[in-house]
């Protein structure tokens, strides 16, 4: 993807500003920034992209990052390569564009056509940019060392220099690498959601989602922070920090920009919100029950992360509530010693599987998925939405909750006295809940 860095003694940068011979630009040059390469859309590309949008979004984020890349390169080839070319790999390769198509199937299911869709296409690359920072980032504070069966971007960059340094100092260049790699990727997303070309008053409800969205991320990670390092085992508090950091950015808030593009109104912007927060949540506690069970040849990461972390999940949390309440002494035993172990063996997670499983914990976090799901549903069946749009919401919804399309059952029910409308009150945008 990347090209050959050139020579900065020689490269003249595409806006045409001159280039000292340090390869940096002349005292008083213009800046210029860097164009963004234009789509040439049509009723048959629509369709196209209707029919595969993750290779659609996949086709702009190469032209996008190639560019970036490129003008990585010419201001520094070894920031080029080490950082910039790292950026653009992890974005291009990995995931499955999960953010991107929400984006697209709520612009479609609110009317949104030919003049929306390559805005929605860019949002949608920036979100995959935003789960790149988030991504790295979040590696380097769990202190993880794979992540799609690959090593991770912090511990690739230490091993490029592993010759050169120790291993500690390695190992800490490393992780200020991954830092300003995310920063990269953050830089490269709020670029291109600025690019974007809509209406002045579209232009600015997506400005005003995104510049939500990213301080609820920065809030989320960091009550998952504060959990492990607080040992929390609040239920409330392990919902509320789930929905904050990854309910909003990886539902909800691409739905809501989605909307924005296609110009919703008030009623069906709001019905695909709390579809997206009840879904959203359901995401995370999936993403909690498979850290624990399941499979690492399918997850690109070893079992237990979480566990061996010590962060605040609410299968965690349930799982001790519910030995609180039933007097299980061995089971608190082990989750006490075992959550927040970094050395936890393969046979002391086993133990506290075992425990998951005895304690009931893995068959309320099922249930819960279960009714949230099926609250989302009936958010997402209460809106005027164009069939086809609404169709795919409804299967990227349970595809995200990994969970299978069946009728919505009754109300949602409350977990722990805790009702599920108090749970998914967390401030969303413009009062939308």
């Amino acid at each position: 993807m990347a090209k050959k860095a050139p020579d900065p003694h020689t490269v003249r940068p595409a806006g045409g500003s001159p280039l000292l011979g340090d390869g940096l630009p002349a005292p008083g040059a213009p800046a210029q920034a860097p164009p963004a390469p234009r789509l040439r859309l049509d009723g048959a590309a629509l369709e196209e992209v209707d029919g595969d949008v993750s290779a659609a979004v996949g086709r702009l984020l190469d032209d996008l990052l190639s560019d970036r890349v490129e003008r990585a390169a010419a201001l520094d080839p070894v920031f080029g390569h080490d950082l910039a070319e790292r950026v653009a790999a992890f974005t291009l390769e990995g995931g499955k564009r999960m953010r991107s198509q929400f984006v697209w199937w709520a612009l479609r299911a609110c009317g949104g056509g030919l003049v929306e869709a390559e805005a929605a296409l860019r949002v949608g690359a920036a979100l995959e940019l935003i789960q790149t920072c988030a991504l790295v980032h979040d590696d380097v504070m769990d202190g993880s060392r794979l992540r799609r069966g690959r090593p991770v971007l912090h511990a690739d960059v230490a091993a490029q220099y592993a010759g050169a340094v120790s291993p500690e100092a390695g190992r800490r260049f490393g992780e200020a690498a991954a830092i300003l790699a995310g920063d990269l990727a953050l830089a490269w997303a709020d670029d291109m959601v600025a690019a974007v070309e809509v209406e002045p008053d579209t232009a600015r409800r997506v400005r005003d989602l995104w510049s939500t969205m990213r301080t609820e991320m920065v809030a989320g990670q960091y009550l998952d922070l504060q959990g492990q390092i607080t040992s929390s085992v609040s239920l409330a508090r392990a919902v509320r920090a789930a929905c904050l950091k990854s309910a909003l950015y990886s539902v909800e808030r691409p739905l809501a920009l989605g909307a924005a593009l296609a110009g919703a109104d008030i009623a069906r912007t709001a019905a695909l919100c709390s579809a997206g927060r009840c879904v959203g949540i359901a995401f995370q506690l999936r993403d909690d029950l498979t850290d624990v069970f399941g499979d690492p040849t399918l997850t690109g990461k070893p079992k237990g992360g979480d566990i061996r972390a010590g962060k605040p999940t609410y299968l965690a949390a349930v799982a001790r509530a519910r030995a609180e309440a039933t007097g299980d002494r061995r089971a608190l035993a082990v989750l006490r010693r075992s959550l927040g172990r970094a050395d936890l063996s393969d046979s002391g997670l086993a133990e506290v599987r075992d425990v998951l499983v005895a304690t009931g914990a893995r068959d309320v976090v099922e249930a819960k998925i279960g009714r949230l799901v099926a609250q989302g549903m009936r958010h997402l069946d209460s809106a005027a939405l164009e069939p086809p749009g609404r169709g795919r919401l409804r299967e990227l919804l349970h595809a995200a909750a990994g969970t299978a399309p069946v009728p919505s059952p009754g109300p949602c029910a409350a977990d722990h006295g805790m009702p599920v409308s108090a749970l998914l009150a967390v401030g969303a945008e413009g009062g939308v809940r």
